[in-house]
Formats: structure tokens, sequence, C-alpha cells
């Protein structure tokens, strides 16, 4: 995708976020992951509230979205207090029926660049324990798993049990992101 291009969302892109949270929801049920997302679960006051205490970027391309994801600056519910040092990637989704194979990693790459452009030398994610086709995508991208946190409490729905992942990120002096070999 050469013209991909990233902002931050604004008041403006909230039923936008809500239809694109929706029919990702849709598409996984459809993949047959279920448990995961359902249609309906988040609405405008849920993509408000990070607006406020964190950030959400949408992925753009020949002018229309096809992607987004929250960054939030700390996670206390699944990681517990923590020094500031990660940046946690929630909530990634793709347009499936506009982009092609790959995107997504895109997106991953653009979250992960923009922890590491702000001093932050860790992603962390976390995703349903059961959901073992995405937790080897996050595996294939560099993250390992290094927790688990049972009855996370969910926007709009009953606590559930995750598995954590993270991946070390550092800046170079040209502004990519690269996988820190420990």
């Amino acid at each position: 995708m050469n013209d991909l291009r990233f902002r931050l969302a604004d008041d403006t892109d909230l039923a936008t976020l809500v239809r694109l949270r929706d029919d990702a929801a849709r598409w996984m049920i459809a993949q047959g992951v279920t448990g995961q997302w359902q249609p309906g679960e988040l609405g405008t006051d849920h993509f408000r509230k990070i607006m406020k205490h964190g950030e959400i970027w949408l992925a753009e391309a020949s002018g229309q979205v096809i992607g987004a994801w929250e960054l939030w600056w700390q996670d206390e519910d699944a990681w517990g207090p923590q020094p500031p040092t990660a940046g946690y990637v929630h909530r990634l989704m793709v347009d499936h029926g506009r982009v092609p194979s790959g995107t997504g990693g895109h997106l991953l790459h653009a979250a992960e660049r923009r922890v590491a452009d702000a001093g932050r030398t860790l992603v962390r994610l976390d995703c349903l324990s059961g959901n073992t086709r995405l937790r080897a995508y996050y595996l294939d991208s560099g993250y390992r798993v290094v927790g688990h946190k049972e009855g996370k409490p969910q926007p709009g729905g009953t606590p559930k049990s995750f598995t954590l992942l993270e991946k070390s990120v550092r800046g170079d002096s040209e502004g990519a992101t690269t996988a820190r070999q420990d």
C-alpha cells in the first residue's frame, strides 16, 4: 500500500471507528473466531474516552479510512502498575473488504514506531487466551508471551482471560523501529 497514511482520530471520526470495529467483529465471527469481539459492543462513548486518555490512530489509503488502533500509555487492568516504559496497543483493526493481506502488519509496525518515537522501549498487547490464530499472528510479528491475565474487565462486557505479549522496540536515527535483539 504505497499511499498508506496515518493520522490521529478526532470526534469527527467516532462513527467511522464504531463502523470499523463492528465490521471487524463481524469478519472475526465469519472466520470462526467467537468470543473476542461482538458487533455493537462499543459505541462512540468508548472511543471518545480513549481519545481523552490515550491515542486512536487511523490508517487511510486513497482518502478512505481502512484501519485503526488504540494506543494507551498504561493498562493497569491487564498489566498492573508499571513504570512508563511501554505503549499498549488495543483494537488493531482493518477493513477486510478494502485492504490487501498484510495491511494489519503495516498498522502494527506504525504503532510500534509511535511507541519508540515516544521514547518507550516496549510494545505490549493482549489477545483472548483461546484465540490461537491471533496469538500466532503476534508471535510471527516478533512478540513473545510474557503472561496471562484471568478475568480482565471488558468495556461493555463480562471479564475475559487474556494472553499478554510484548516486543522490545527502539527508534533509530532515521525514525524506523527495529526489534531489539535481547
